[in-house]
């Protein structure tokens, strides 16, 4: 009868262990505390499920030692798991009342049930190592370039076998129009590692912005070094995309080194991304110079930048608006991606009528609230007065510095000023647009201030007053003022606070 007992010399414990360590690409370590954990099982199936049993696999030898764990206690209330205290001194002088004691058993040769056991648990505990490997052997791999060949193709979705795992290139990852056929080897761009029940999941992709630029980090030595950085890089797969270099060595053309000798290196690159047209430009810290860098081919007239609304105008002349905003919108549209800023593209017969527009809007604005002359509007709209809150509380100074007037006149045009506000807010909600002639007197303030808070509504002494410091800073971003300076513009606006205060407790 065929011997189905689950029995190893202590020398072909040690080997097995070996042999599995070697193929499944794990610690020889874990392969044996797999194993003790498998004897342990099939012991329990042996003794008992009661029983706490333990095995050790000596790490030198190879011999197998099988305990039953009992606590020493007084009295027993449980023999299976628990033993009195002079019993548990026998078999260890030193132990204590409250320890734990690892009774000897004796060898045990299981039979055909118990070895199966014992197979299935070591199995699984093998495989779940294998799978912690696979994790962690990739974890740290997410941003890399890895190679691999093409072992299924299902519903669009690619498997790809990176030889002791498997990753997976999703159909919304594969360049559109690419045609991958199975044992292909492919490169991808390691996007994501995660720890499944199933294992470490790779996910790939050949769509992700920083595959082109981990191409050319492989394609050009100077990217490889960081002597040129690539700043930025803005895709749509298979069709174009831009990237903006950056040279620390100003000795060295960022842009010529990526296109490379009669365009070697780009080429590379475009080849490996299914003719992808790439467009490489210099990157620059001024806002308006990248933008302009980042719409060639398309000639700009001019630039016009919002910082608060993180906008950016740009002009061009009629015969170069086709060129900047691209086929379907995708120059512009990469543009704006590569640099961050949303992008108008006006010609400069839009922009100048619309300038146009905007200065007789304001200056009609002051002709009616102010009960002036279009030329005095005018100059004030010239000067750069873009509202009524402006001209109503901006210092006097201000505006009798201009050519022409002097501080009758400049008293004269904030008291219409604010004789119109008052007027129109009296059918508001009690803030209204008018402002209490109060705020232009607080520390620090000044023109370009009062007209952002009157932007935000913020009208009166109590509205600035319930500011905080950050929520100031956010609005009025270029106001010039340091942290102690807006502090005392908001404690100045609060001081009415203390007055009534003051009142109320007097009363």
């Amino acid at each position: 009868m065929a011997n189905n007992s689950l029995s190893f010399g202590n020398a072909e414990i040690l080997q097995i262990a070996d042999a599995v360590a070697r193929e499944k690409g794990i610690q020889k370590d874990s392969v044996i505390e797999a194993m003790e954990q498998a004897i342990q099982v099939a012991g329990r199936r042996k003794y008992g499920h009661d029983h706490n049993i333990r095995a050790e696999i000596d790490r030198k030898s190879g011999e197998i030692r099988l305990f039953r764990e009992l606590d020493v206690v007084n009295p027993v209330e449980n023999s299976l798991t628990q033993i009195s205290l002079p019993d548990a001194l026998a078999l260890d002088p030193e132990i204590k009342l409250g320890g734990t004691i690892l009774d000897p058993l004796p060898p045990i040769d299981l039979g055909r049930v118990a070895a199966q056991t014992a197979k299935q648990v070591l199995t699984q505990q093998i495989r779940e190592s294998e799978r912690d490997r696979q994790f962690e052997d990739y974890k740290d791999r997410v941003g890399e370039i890895i190679n691999g060949v093409i072992k299924k193709i299902e519903y669009g979705n690619v498997t790809v076998d990176l030889g002791r795992t498997e990753a997976v290139l999703r159909r919304d990852a594969i360049i559109r129009n690419e045609a991958l056929r199975l044992n292909d080897r492919i490169r991808a761009y390691v996007e994501d590692v995660r720890r499944e029940a199933k294992g470490a999941q790779i996910f790939l992709s050949r769509t992700h912005p920083q595959f082109l630029a981990k191409l050319f980090a492989q394609e050009v030595p100077e990217v490889y070094d960081g002597v040129i950085e690539i700043k930025s890089v803005a895709r749509e797969p298979g069709s174009r995309a831009k990237m903006a270099v950056y040279s620390h060595d100003g000795s060295i053309d960022p842009v010529g080194a990526c296109v490379g000798v009669r365009g070697v290196r780009v080429q590379a690159v475009i080849t490996e991304l299914q003719g992808e047209k790439i467009d490489i430009i210099t990157w620059s810290a001024d806002p308006a110079t990248f933008i302009v860098n980042a719409l060639a081919p398309a000639e700009i007239t001019k630039v016009v930048i919002d910082e608060d609304k993180h906008r950016i105008e740009v002009v061009v002349a009629e015969d170069q608006l086709s060129l900047a905003i691209g086929r379907r919108g995708q120059n512009v549209r990469l543009a704006s991606q590569l640099t961050g800023w949303n992008i108008d593209v006006l010609t400069e017969d839009v922009e100048s009528k619309r300038r146009v527009d905007e200065f007789n809007n304001l200056s009609g604005q002051f002709i009616e609230a102010l009960d002036v002359e279009d030329v005095m509007a005018q100059l004030l709209v010239s000067e750069g007065f873009t509202s009524l809150e402006e001209i109503a509380y901006v210092p006097i100074e201000e505006l009798a510095s201009i050519e022409g007037f002097d501080e009758a006149i400049a008293e004269e045009l904030r008291q219409r000023a604010r004789s119109w506000l008052e007027k129109k807010s009296a059918g508001d909600d009690g803030k209204g647009l008018g402002a209490i002639p109060a705020v232009a007197k607080l520390p620090h303030i000044n023109k370009a201030i009062i007209g952002k808070l009157a932007e935000n509504g913020l009208k009166s002494l109590n509205d600035i007053g319930d500011l905080s410091h950050d929520e100031f800073a956010e609005m009025v971003p270029e106001s010039g003022l340091d942290d102690k300076q807006i502090n005392e513009l908001i404690m100045a606006a609060r001081s009415e606070w203390f007055d009534e205060a003051k009142n109320d407790a007097a009363e």
